[in-house]
């Protein structure tokens, strides 16, 4: 991200004006928005700083494994990163703009429960606050997790420890 993309700036940052912080003010009809981002921003950081399994193995194969890459009916696509010591983090993204309901994904079956750990389609994000299961963990059954997709949004989900 470069300077102002952080809170959605439209315009291509200018050094003679600097970023456009009156997009954030209160006054500002927009200005939910763009802090919606902003707090999406911050915690996707939080995130990636306490989740190993985001920066570690970057360069190796081992890291990465495609759990749905080819359900373009369904404009959904879901892999697995792993840390050094195997923990693994599923992303989940559904890039369609209907809900999809009770969507199976295989899972690996030594995670016995998951749970959230980012969902961009959050109210405080400005999305739709649309959760991909019941609070609490999540766990799969035959080998799945069954899961509500929000439209157009990203889940991240950890074991539950």
């Amino acid at each position: 991200l470069f300077m102002g993309q952080e809170f959605a700036q439209g315009a291509e940052w200018a050094e003679q004006q600097g970023p456009e912080w009156w997009l954030l003010a209160d006054d500002y009809h927009s200005a939910g928005d763009h802090r919606g981002v902003q707090a999406l921003v911050r915690d996707l950081n939080a995130v990636y700083r306490a989740t190993p399994a985001l920066w570690q193995r970057d360069t190796d194969p081992g890291g990465f494994r495609w759990v749905l890459g080819d359900a373009a009916e369904d404009n959904v696509f879901a892999f697995l990163r792993h840390a050094a010591d195997g923990t693994p983090l599923l992303a989940v993204s559904n890039f369609s703009p209907v809900v999809r309901e009770d969507y199976r994904l295989a899972v690996p079956a030594e995670v016995p429960a998951w749970r959230e750990l980012l969902n961009t389609d959050d109210i405080g994000y400005g999305g739709g606050g649309i959760p991909v299961g019941a609070p609490g963990a999540l766990k799969p059954v035959d080998g799945g997790l069954r899961l509500t997709l929000p439209p157009l949004a990203t889940v991240f989900l950890g074991p539950l420890r």
